[in-house]
């Protein structure tokens, strides 16, 4: 990739940021071409995809550079309304480059199945039941979706909990078997929830209780991707601050979300604006990721930061983000949408986990970007002066009056609607 031609990119027009990425090597011509034309969902596809289909709610897609990841360079098409998150993104992420770029580690595909079995006559003898009969578990399992076997996945473990019953909330025991799938390039909702009923009747037998439900779960810890960066200390200096103190005031920050969910929540929200940005573009369910990102999020019990950043012996910054990705990279949308087909093909066809590995590193870049400024200037500062824009446009700005308008709120003391609308009306009267 030859990021010669990104210099400058935010000041370029949409169609020579396309020109810049076709010339970088990323883009074929057809690819171009696509881009200029629109990404738009046809109705008849749209029509095919939900119930009640009226129209088709677009959101703006652009592209975060910088990124270097394993040793690799990507720029990282988002799909996201939010102004900032993109130049966020991108620039932490020319930081982390400059010092190494990001490492990733991708845990071996695993998904989660579940049955919930209630009215069990002896939980303690139905898990050591089910785990005597573990090899004939996995058998129906795969038998109920022998296609996934045949291009080297399917099911390969079975564990049990047993859930007590509680008094006070009325619930009952729940004997609850997990299904460990490898899903390969697929997410694999489908291929588990097949696999889940399959198994459902021989667990009733086996343990002679009920099957309330099999369903996939949409946490699947056995789904884990960790991105990792390590900045200098001098490379982190913000106006009178040093080095030394933006890290420390870094460091103050995680540790501040780790113990306070208050601020663990809006933490976790910035992180998830670059993830959910990426997931969304890729075809992918966000909704899924979030919720299991979430949740991992209250593994110890309380809700705290996803990531960590700590100084390294030498007085580096290390950040650290790890987080549950059940992403895939064929099945659903991602074959027939054409921003999601788009997508795969700016980020190089990748496979499901270099894809997780891309996303987890936008995760932290967005967070890296987050709480520096908030250290540091403050996070009005840059959010506001991308935010200048969309008041413009609500104030009723077109054109070229949008970047007049916008020009003329970054010199405002009260940057908002009120003041656009004012100096749209300025413009006009001239």
């Amino acid at each position: 990739m030859d990021t010669s031609y990104f210099k400058k990119f935010y000041d370029k027009s949409r169609s020579e940021r396309i020109a810049a990425l076709q010339q970088a090597g990323i883009l074929s011509e057809e690819d171009a071409i696509r881009l200029e034309d629109g990404l738009a969902l046809s109705p008849e596809i749209a029509d095919n995809m939900i119930e009640n289909q009226l129209s088709t709610y677009e959101l703006p897609y652009g592209v975060a550079l910088n990124f270097l990841i394993d040793g690799k360079d990507y720029a990282v098409p988002m799909a996201i309304e939010e102004p900032s998150v993109i130049a966020a993104a991108s620039s932490a992420a020319k930081t982390i480059a400059q010092a190494g770029g990001f490492a990733t580690v991708v845990q071996k595909r695993l998904m989660i199945g579940q049955v919930a079995l209630k009215k069990v006559p002896d939980s303690a003898l139905a898990e050591q039941t089910i785990r005597a009969h573990e090899a004939d578990i996995l058998k129906r399992a795969n038998e109920a979706h022998p296609s996934i076997v045949k291009r080297g996945g399917g099911a390969r473990k079975v564990s049990v909990r047993i859930i007590p019953a509680d008094a006070i909330g009325g619930t009952p025991e729940f004997v609850v078997v997990h299904l460990h799938v490898e899903t390969l390039e697929a997410m694999g909702a489908n291929i588990i929830n097949t696999m889940m009923e399959g198994v459902s009747p021989y667990l009733q037998d086996l343990t002679g209780g009920e099957a309330l439900m099999g369903i996939l779960s949409n946490y699947p810890t056995d789904c884990l991707a960790t991105a990792t960066c390590r900045i200098p200390a001098n490379a982190l200096a913000k106006g009178e601050l040093s080095g030394e103190e933006v890290r420390d005031r870094l460091i103050e920050a995680y540790q501040f979300a780790y113990v306070d969910p208050y601020r663990a929540v809006t933490h976790n929200k910035g992180i998830m604006n670059g993830i959910d940005a990426v997931v969304l573009a890729s075809g992918n369910d966000w909704r899924a990721i979030s919720a299991g990102a979430h949740a991992y999020a209250s593994r110890s019990g309380q809700y705290r930061s996803l990531s960590s950043w700590k100084k390294a012996e030498n007085g580096d910054l290390i950040g650290s983000l790890t987080l549950p990705l059940p992403v895939g990279a064929v099945g659903g949308s991602i074959s027939f949408h054409p921003a999601a087909k788009m997508t795969r093909a700016i980020l190089g066809d990748p496979s499901a986990a270099e894809l997780e590995a891309v996303i987890v590193s936008v995760g932290l870049a967005q967070n890296f970007s987050a709480i520096k400024a908030l250290v540091t200037e403050g996070i009005q500062k840059g959010h506001m002066g991308l935010q200048s824009r969309s008041l413009a446009i609500s104030a009723g700005a077109t054109g070229e009056q949008i970047e007049w308008v916008s020009e003329q709120l970054k010199k405002e003391k009260n940057m908002n609607l009120a003041t656009a609308k004012a100096l749209l009306e300025q413009l006009k009267a001239e």
